[in-house]
C-alpha cells in the first residue's frame, strides 16, 4: 500500500515546539470529581488522545466522578513501569509492549482497543528507491524509542521478510517529530517506523514521505487502554466510569459537525499543537484509525478481536519479541466492559 503525505514547510519550527512541550500535561481540575486518577499516555501530542480530551472538556469523566490527570511519558514501556509503580492508574500501551510485560509477570491487562486501525506506517522519502519493506535490507530504520510499540510493530514485518534484527536491518532510535525529521534529512535513517502524529510532523518539515506498510500489517491494532489487575480489583469502578465516558467522547468526535469544537478541547490539552496547520488533517487521522473496519463495528468501541490478538502475538513470537508463547493468551485482555461502555 503506498500513501503520499505533504505538509508545507512553514509552521515546522513551531511544531517542533509543540512535539516538545507539554511532556506533562495536566487535565484541568474538575470541581464535581471524587476520585483522583492518573492517565498515563507515550507521547504529549493531545490529538493521538483525542477521546480523553473530548472527555474532559464537554465533562464527561465529572460526570462519571472521575478527576484526570494526563501523564505523557517516553514510550509504551515507561507508561508500564509507571503502572506497575503504582505512579498511574490507567495507561496506553502498545499491544506488543503489553505481551512483553505480561509475559515478565506483570499482572497487565489490555481492556480497551483505542485504535483498532494500526496506528503505526513505515515510512520513506517519496524520491526513494525502497518500494517494500524487502528493499530494507542492510538500512538503518528510524523508531521513536529503544523500546517503543513500534518496534516490534516492525519487527513483526521484517521478520515476515526473513530478515533478522542486527544482521539484515538496525533500529536507530531518533525520537519522535522534529529530531526524527533531522534525521531524515541528515540521511541517519532510511525509513521511519512511527505513529500518525510523527507523519504528520515529519512531513511538516517539507518532506513528502511514502508509506510503504504492507495492506496486512495496517490491521494490526495500536494503542489502547489497560490497567493491572490488581488496580482492577482495588477500584472495581474505574474501567467501566472510564471507558464509558471515552466512548462518549469517541462518538462526539467522530461526528463532523463536532470537529471544531474538538479540535478546541485538544488545544486545551496541548496549545502548540492546537496552533499548527497540520492539526486539522491529523484530526481526520486520528478519527478514521479509531473507527473499527466494517467488520467490527458492530461490537462497539473498544472491542477487540481475538484473532488480532492472536495475529500479533504469534508475529512477536516469530519475531524474538516474544522469548516464548504466552499459554494463556486470553488472560492479555479482555471485552467484558465493552458492552457496558457502549450502550
Amino acid at each position: 500500500m503506498t500513501k503520499m503525505t505533504t505538509l508545507t514547510r512553514r509552521s515546522f519550527g513551531l511544531l517542533t515546539a509543540g512535539g516538545a512541550a507539554g511532556l506533562v500535561l495536566g487535565a484541568p481540575a474538575i470541581v464535581r470529581a471524587q476520585t483522583a486518577v492518573t492517565f498515563a499516555v507515550p507521547n504529549p501530542s493531545a490529538l493521538t488522545w483525542l477521546p480523553y480530551w473530548v472527555a474532559v472538556g464537554e465533562g464527561y469523566f465529572a460526570e462519571e466522578g472521575l478527576d484526570l490527570r494526563l501523564e505523557a511519558i517516553d514510550g509504551s514501556s515507561a507508561v508500564l513501569q509507571a503502572m506497575t509503580a503504582g505512579q498511574a492508574q490507567i495507561g496506553a500501551p502498545g499491544p506488543g509492549p503489553t505481551l512483553g510485560a505480561r509475559s515478565r509477570g506483570v499482572d497487565v491487562k489490555f481492556l480497551y482497543n483505542l485504535y483498532p486501525k494500526s496506528v503505526f506506517g513505515l515510512l520513506v522519502k517519496a524520491d526513494s528507491a525502497y518500494q517494500s519493506p524487502s528493499d530494507l535490507k542492510g538500512t538503518i530504520i528510524g523508531v521513536g524509542t529503544a523500546d517503543g510499540a513500534e518496534v516490534s510493530f516492525t519487527k513483526a514485518i521484517m521478520t515476515d521478510m526473513g530478515m533478522t534484527e542486527g544482521t539484515d536491518y538496525s533500529f536507530l532510535p531518533v525520537g519522535d517529530g522534529g529530531t526524527a525529521a533531522v534525521a531524515f534529512l541528515r540521511d541517519e535513517v532510511n525509513s521511519y517506523a512511527g505513529a500518525v502524529s510523527d507523519a504528520a510532523i515529519l512531513a511538516a518539515r517539507g518532506l513528502t514521505l511514502r508509506e510503504i506498510t504492507p495492506e496486512a500489517y495496517l490491521g494490526f491494532f495500536g494503542n489502547g487502554i489497560a490497567m493491572l489487575e490488581s488496580q482492577m480489583a482495588a477500584t472495581p469502578d474505574l474501567a467501566p466510569k472510564f471507558g464509558r465516558a471515552l466512548v462518549r467522547g469517541t462518538r462526539f468526535a467522530a461526528d463532523p459537525a463536532n470537529k471544531e469544537k474538538a479540535l478546541a478541547h485538544c488545544a486545551a490539552g496541548n496549545p502548540q499543537e492546537g496552533e499548527q496547520d497540520y492539526a486539522p488533517s491529523l484530526y481526520d487521522g486520528v478519527v478514521n484509525r479509531m473507527t473499527p473496519t466494517d467488520a467490527f463495528i458492530s461490537q462497539g468501541f473498544g472491542y477487540q478481536p481475538p484473532e488480532h490478538w492472536q495475529a500479533i502475538h504469534d508475529s512477536a513470537v516469530a519475531s524474538g519479541a516474544l522469548e516464548a508463547p504466552i499459554a494463556d493468551l486470553a488472560s492479555v485482555y479482555t471485552n467484558e466492559f465493552v458492552a457496558g461502555w457502549n450502550a
